[in-house]
């Protein structure tokens, strides 16, 4: 097997074998704590710049297919894996994993102790990485000296608005860098879908007309995003229901004044306890986030904090008193992960049924 090498900005370097694509890079490196579910990491869009290692010692038993694709297009720079599986098997599958990052041209390096790896990261927080086909006496510098894109919502969430016609609630989904899981949960529900890209203005918004207006996940760190877009959140929250999730539930926070921050190496993975402040109620949730609400920030608000990670105590959930408005950090529609929370959609529904606006229904073409 080829060598490949990863490269991490203190210096240290791990030896592992080729698979994938055969490109270099250069991303933030971190770990995902999920045992199954690489296909629906891989392309989300959330690890946008980012090189995902995953803890669990077996990836690719049971290869890609095209039913778990969580985008079009993975964005992710590299993956790394203790083990790839030499042999898959299921009935779905369409290619195996490596042929899958060969075919997106993403590099993989294996064979390497991935448990280790995150045990450091763990100590001494997220950091840079590059994964090389060859150590040069200047990779380190090149490591060091590379700044990574701002800017990747751009990359991620479409420029162009599309439908998934239903008859039920019309819902505007403003795309900060999708999951498709999102959309399945709101077909379920048969939402009538209108997504908008991120540079929505709140007269878009109205043009649609709809019942409700939901803030989706997405890469990067939310003070990135434009002062134009926490407007139209500020303006959206007082004419229609609203739910965020992930980068929607940060940008939320940030469009009423709270702040976040960046995690020493985030929550990724699907078993994280949350509770939820108000009724006690504990549900197990899909998490992928390297950036925080803080928690005093809200009391100079008019949010408050509705639920929290037990384990660190962050701010898992907000909503906004008096208005149909609220948001959570984890992932509800929970691809994969555990479906404990996906109650919430359908409090969202009970939100918009609520609050159905009076004006007769214009026609999306």
């Amino acid at each position: 097997m080829k060598k490949r090498y990863l490269l991490l900005e203190d210096g240290k370097i791990y030896t592992g074998e080729a698979f994938g694509g055969d490109q270099e890079c250069i991303g933030e490196l971190v770990f995902n704590t999920g045992m199954s579910g690489y296909q629906q990491s891989i392309t989300d869009q959330s690890y946008n710049n980012e090189i995902l290692m995953f803890t669990y010692p077996l990836i690719g038993n049971y290869g890609i297919n095209r039913d778990n694709l969580e985008s079009t297009k993975p964005t992710c720079k590299g993956v790394v894996v203790s083990e790839v599986a030499r042999r898959t098997a299921n009935w779905r599958m369409t290619m195996s994993l490596p042929e899958y990052l060969a075919q997106q041209n993403i590099p993989g390096i294996s064979g390497i102790d991935t448990r280790a790896i995150t045990k450091h990261i763990r100590e001494h927080g997220a950091m840079k990485a590059a994964i090389l086909n060859e150590i040069k006496s200047d990779s380190l510098e090149t490591l060091n000296k590379t700044k990574l894109d701002p800017e990747v919502i751009k990359e991620s969430a479409t420029n162009n608005a599309y439908t998934a016609p239903s008859v039920g609630n019309r819902v505007v989904v403003i795309d900060f860098g999708l999951k498709y899981s999102i959309l399945r949960e709101l077909s379920k529900r048969n939402c009538d879908v209108v997504v908008l890209p991120p540079t929505t203005t709140l007269q878009d918004v109205k043009e649609v007309d709809p019942d409700g207006v939901m803030l989706t996940n997405g890469p990067g760190d939310p003070m990135n995003i434009s002062d134009s877009t926490l407007k139209m959140i500020r303006e959206v929250e007082q004419e229609y229901p609203i739910f965020g999730i992930c980068m929607g539930h940060q940008l939320f926070a940030l469009a009423n004044g709270a702040t976040t921050t960046k995690m020493k190496f985030g929550h990724r993975g699907f078993n994280h306890p949350v509770r939820n402040l108000e009724t006690g109620r504990i549900d197990f949730t899909s998490q992928n986030h390297g950036y925080t609400v803080n928690r005093d920030s809200v009391a100079s608000t008019r949010l408050e904090v509705s639920m929290e990670e037990i384990n660190d105590h962050t701010v898992e959930g907000l909503k906004y008193p008096g208005k149909p408005a609220f948001s959570v950090q984890f992932h509800p529609d929970a691809a994969p992960g555990p479906h404990d929370a996906d109650y919430l959609f359908d409090d969202f529904m009970k939100l918009m049924n609520e609050n159905k606006t009076k004006h007769s229904r214009k026609v999306i073409e």
